[in-house]
């Protein structure tokens, strides 16, 4: 008898282990997203690169950290840094569609860094990528307001986040950028 409860236990254990297990097990590779001019920007093809990945907003007090961002996309391109901005309106500050936001940072700031489209990066709408740092990394992935950074090495995996009063020019980004690229 004694015999029979533990194997039926045991049974049991591993039926809620196989339940409770998540499906989603893809890599920062596996993921996807909508560039500004409609074409489908695959990670995978950041493969061995460090990766910045901002959400932005047109009209957001932390607007001007396009300047950084582009000032960081230049120094660093060639060394293995992609700068990845996604706009986002979850904080209710950005254009309405996405050709307004492509004009707008490239009239104001000589944006040529890619951008995706207008992208959900909080709740349960959130893009993938944003609910798979979350998954990877913690709340601290969950961007806060606009202009969160959140840093990827050249493994895929989230290195560290910074909050939207880092500017991506600060000695903390641009150490943490080099010592990993």
């Amino acid at each position: 008898m004694k015999r029979l409860i533990i194997i039926s236990l045991t049974i049991i254990m591993f039926s809620f282990k196989n339940s409770a297990t998540s499906n989603d097990h893809k890599s920062f590779y596996d993921l996807e997203i909508e560039g500004i001019n409609g074409d489908i920007i695959k990670l995978k093809d950041y493969r061995d690169k460090v990766i910045l990945i901002v959400n932005t907003a047109s009209y957001c007090g932390f607007t001007k950290q396009y300047e950084d961002l582009q000032d960081l996309w230049d120094k660093y391109k060639t060394k293995g840094l992609i700068v990845l901005g996604v706009p986002s309106n979850s904080f209710n500050q950005e254009k309405k569609n996405n050709s307004e936001v492509k004009e707008f940072c490239e009239f104001n700031f000589n944006i040529n860094f890619p951008l995706t489209t207008i992208t959900k990066v909080k709740g349960s709408n959130a893009h993938e990528i944003f609910k798979w740092a979350e998954n990877n990394f913690g709340k601290s992935a969950i961007p806060k307001w606009n202009f969160h950074k959140i840093l990827i090495n050249k493994q895929g995996n989230v290195e560290d986040t910074y909050a939207s009063f880092t500017k991506p020019t600060s000695n903390k980004i641009i150490n943490k950028i080099e010592e990993i690229l």
